[in-house]
């Protein structure tokens, strides 16, 4: 069996589940009590409920095979040197920020150069700012690259937003989506304050995986149906029907135009109309943010009709995440 570990709760947990159905890969959980599940429409996958901070060591230790956990919690806890490693980087969920926040009666802090400024000032009066967070190594590594070299670490596993309030620390690095908590505990961002940016991944233990035939076999397999959703999720299908004398002739039209001969070109095929004159259906792949266009210059050109959707896939000729789990390429 394949063991994928998710998030049995907290802000990644429904956002995966949801992620997984949306690749064709629904989780069946028979009872919401137990801690595994099956996935089938791959069988021999069994799916893993498991707290967010565990799953990275899950993954290291290969308690489990794979795992969709943050970006922000596999870069905290990661081992230098250790078998698990990033094979997709963005899922394009559990989009977050880790950030500073200083209290908002810090006027004269807007920065971080504001900031170790004032550590240093701290220090000549015999003490070292204290910074509350759930995300030591990252943290320490930031300040110290941002040139914040007097400080104590205050390691926290509650709610952060209060420590400044409650005196056990002078400011935090937490996570953030919108803002709005830090906002209503009377704390700010600073310029310069942004840790990382982070968002879902997959990660897994390619040694462990490659030492088996069969988990390589079903890892791949779910590598690549997540991967093609994700490259479908930004291109549109735009199929329109144009008269011309020849396929040739219809392609050369499209081909001109640049903006509507798509990512490798036009695919053309005849329409049979009772009338018996030469129409010609022409479908092109674009980017989503081309999409617009693409129905304006085919109208232009004198398309009858435009029809537009979305592919729930798309492959490529060889997968890239597929790669990085076999050799790191």
């Amino acid at each position: 069996m394949l063991r994928l570990a998710v998030s049995s709760d907290g802000a990644l947990h429904e956002p995966t589940l949801g992620f997984l159905v949306s690749c064709g890969l629904g989780v069946h959980r028979s009872n919401l009590r137990r801690y595994t599940a099956e996935m089938p429409s791959l069988p021999g996958v069994t799916v893993h409920f498991q707290r967010s901070a565990d799953i990275g060591m899950e993954v290291e230790e290969g308690t489990a095979d794979l795992g969709i956990m943050g970006y922000d919690k596999y870069l905290e806890t990661r081992r230098e040197g250790g078998d698990a490693a990033v094979i997709i980087e963005g899922l394009d969920f559990g989009h977050c920020t880790l950030v500073l926040g200083v209290p908002d009666s810090w006027i004269d802090v807007e920065s971080v150069s504001d900031l170790a400024e004032l550590a240093m000032e701290f220090r000549e009066e015999g003490r070292d700012l204290q910074v509350a967070t759930k995300y030591p190594r990252s943290v320490e590594r930031f300040l110290l690259r941002s040139g914040v070299n007097y400080f104590s670490l205050v390691p926290s596993s509650g709610t952060l937003e209060v420590a400044p309030a409650m005196g056990y620390a002078d400011i935090i690095a937490d996570i953030t989506s919108s803002g709005t908590t830090l906002r209503e505990n009377r704390l700010k961002t600073i310029q310069g304050g942004v840790i990382m940016s982070s968002e879902a991944c997959l990660v897994a233990n390619r040694r462990q995986v490659a030492a088996s035939e069969e988990k390589l076999r079903l890892a791949a397999a779910l590598l690549e149906r997540i991967e093609a959703r994700l490259e479908a999720k930004d291109l549109y299908s735009v199929t329109a029907n144009l008269r011309g004398e020849t396929a040739e002739g219809v392609a050369g039209l499209v081909l001109d135009h640049g903006d509507i001969s798509g990512l490798r070109g036009p695919t053309i095929s005849k329409v049979h109309t009772l009338e018996g004159e030469g129409w010609f259906a022409v479908t092109v792949l674009v980017e989503r943010a081309k999409m617009m266009e693409a129905v304006k210059r085919f109208r232009e050109i004198g398309a009858s009709s435009v029809t537009v959707s979305q592919p729930d896939y798309v492959f490529r000729s060889r997968s890239k995440a597929v790669a990085r789990l076999v050799d790191g390429g």
